[in-house]
């Protein structure tokens, strides 16, 4: 069987009417990617070729970029999330809790739900041991949070055919890799049900500064077209949006007005409904098991 064959298809025009809590016509969930990338590997992702083409290790340039997110970026985004208060999903590398304590505990603190994102930035298919490395990041973050994450983002949204179960067969209830609908969808695992939240590939600062090169002020127009055409079509049936952001990207000097412009923007609607992962999943499976 295809892994896409266990996620049957549905036609979003026939999904049945849900309701959002208060009334409300869009959720929204802020994803806040915080990861540790090695300095003595090869970086997951460049913003600087290698001199005459050949690649050195360690690589001072990328990791640094990286870096600096960690060290300064991360701290802008979290202001401006904290001082809105807006609910955060933090999908944190397992081992960001031994590494970066300070940004870790910072967002036990402020109170975000702690969402699994692999043990260290990679992607799943190139690890050696991908159930280890699964268990691995779920206890690190339950033993650093106080509870175990209910819901995932693989690094890179990258799965093999085994992802899913092993996910479930360690307490994940909620994945974010498959961007398929506006709308969560459950699969069907040994272990149990595993349901979808929806993300986003394109309102995502990775893909639009990092990937599509594309000017700081895009990434406020993309989003903010996003969420005014899915809040109109919530009047109709609800919808969720994802803004996933990255401390080295939208945390810098020159982008981080854009984010708060966005935030500002969404926040300014009374019919948006402000979620983490998990509170999306759980209201999906109540409004189904309603329906």
């Amino acid at each position: 069987m295809a892994l896409s064959d266990r996620i049957p298809y549905v036609a979003q025009i026939d999904r049945p009417k849900l309701k959002l809590p208060g009334g409300k016509q869009l959720a929204v969930w802020i994803i806040l990617n915080v990861e540790e990338w090695r300095i003595e590997n090869a970086m997951p992702r460049t913003v600087l070729s290698p001199p005459m083409g050949q690649p050195l290790l360690p690589d001072v340039p990328n990791w640094s970029w990286h870096e600096y997110g960690m060290r300064a970026g991360f701290w802008r985004q979290f202001k401006a999330l904290t001082e809105r208060n807006i609910p955060v999903t933090l999908a944190i590398n397992g081992n960001v809790c031994n590494s970066y304590p300070r940004v870790a505990g910072a967002a036990l603190e402020a109170g975000f739900e702690f969402m699994g994102h692999g043990f260290l930035q990679g992607p799943m298919h190139k690890l050696d041991d991908q159930a280890d490395a699964i268990k691995r990041a779920v206890d690190t973050i339950s033993m650093f949070a106080g509870k175990p994450p209910r819901s995932w983002e693989s690094p890179g949204l990258t799965e093999t055919e085994a992802t899913l179960d092993l996910l479930r067969l360690n307490g994940i209830e909620y994945v974010a890799d498959w961007v398929i609908d506006d709308l969560p969808q459950e699969i069907a695992t040994p272990h149990g049900t595993i349901t979808t939240i929806p993300y986003s590939v394109e309102t995502n600062d990775i893909v639009i500064h990092a990937l599509q090169h594309l000017p700081s002020e895009q990434f406020l127009k993309r989003c903010t077209d996003q969420f005014d055409r899915l809040y109109l079509e919530g009047a109709d049936n609800a919808r969720v949006m994802a803004i996933s952001i990255h401390p080295y990207i939208t945390g810098v000097p020159h982008r981080i007005k854009y984010l708060e412009a966005l935030l500002d923007h969404v926040i300014s609607h009374d019919g948006v409904a402000l979620m983490t992962a998990s509170e999306i999943g759980d209201w999906y499976r109540a409004e189904m098991a309603r329906t």
